[in-house]
């Protein structure tokens, strides 16, 4: 029997995450959808889960930059300088759009640069994308923890 993927998704609107858990359940996604609403929760949930056996890494991140206490770009930039967790894919899912920002985004180590959607339509069929390339059809290295 496979094990349900976890996605941790850093998403500080709640507006935002209401859209994302409802694009996902359109999606009749089974995964285990973990939101945090700042880069501090998220550290806290990936530390916490490193120091319990039970609890599986998340799948991949997806990732707001513009939050509070601890921003997306210094998320991405902690996340890459941790050998444990470096392998983890982090989808930078925002609403900036300048090549500048997508590229400083990739310099930090994203794996992915998505921009938000305008409509729930466009959301369920990139949060389907999202699912079939990150879950089915990429293949990541093993983590040794």
């Amino acid at each position: 029997m496979r094990e349900v993927s976890t996605i941790l998704i850093a998403e500080d609107d709640a507006d935002d995450r209401f859209l994302l858990n409802a694009a996902f359940n359109q999606n009749h996604a089974n995964e285990n959808l973990i939101f945090v609403e700042n880069g501090v929760e998220l550290f806290d949930f990936l530390l916490a889960c490193l120091k319990n056996e039970n609890c599986n890494l998340p799948s991949f991140i997806l990732l707001d930059l513009n939050m509070p206490k601890k921003d997306g770009r210094e998320v991405i930039k902690e996340i890459k300088s941790i050998p444990v967790l470096k392998n983890i894919p982090v989808i930078v899912f925002s609403t900036a759009n300048s090549h500048l920002e997508i590229q400083r985004c990739y310099d930090l180590g994203a794996n992915s640069y998505i921009t938000k959607p305008n409509s729930f339509e466009q959301l369920v069929r990139t949060v389907n994308n999202l699912r079939q390339f990150w879950l089915h059809t990429n293949q990541l290295p093993f983590s040794k923890v």
